[in-house]
């Protein structure tokens, strides 16, 4: 079993990282990470479980489309009311949103982030890529 340690971020704005296995059985460490850090941050539940969803999603759609053997799970806080949840994976292909067919099984993942966050996208690296999600906390209060 491979024993995973959040590093926080030492420049710029707060964050925390984690290295998982680009397998389903690291959906529950990834979960696990975002609760602890957006409980250490103060956010409210209703962000955490945005947040556990997003990175749910985000890792799901690492390990079913690409061939990424260790995912980074990405923690940050751009600003006092936002949160920002990546996952990075080895593909160059880019993340699509699909419109999955009512009976379907899949296919609903990126829409999930879309319809939780105030904006979603991808970085390009040399080595692949990073999925990202923002969440503002603010906005979630106001529901």
């Amino acid at each position: 079993m491979t024993m995973t340690v959040a590093q926080p971020n030492a420049i710029g704005a707060p964050g925390y990282n984690a290295e998982v296995p680009c397998v389903r059985e690291s959906v529950s460490r990834a979960r696990a990470l975002v609760s602890n850090v957006l409980a250490a941050w103060g956010m409210d539940d209703d962000v955490a479980d945005c947040g556990k969803i997003i990175v749910t999603e985000l890792l799901a759609n690492a390990v079913e489309h690409t061939e990424t053997p260790v995912s980074k799970v990405i923690i940050e806080r751009p600003s006092n009311g936002a949160v920002r949840i990546g996952v990075s994976d080895r593909s160059h292909g880019a993340p699509r949103l699909k419109t999955a067919a009512q009976n379907a099984e899949s296919g609903r993942g990126l829409s999930l982030v879309a319809a939780m966050s105030s904006r979603w996208g991808y970085d390009r690296h040399p080595w692949g890529k990073v999925t990202w999600a923002v969440i503002e906390a603010s906005a979630w209060r106001e529901q």
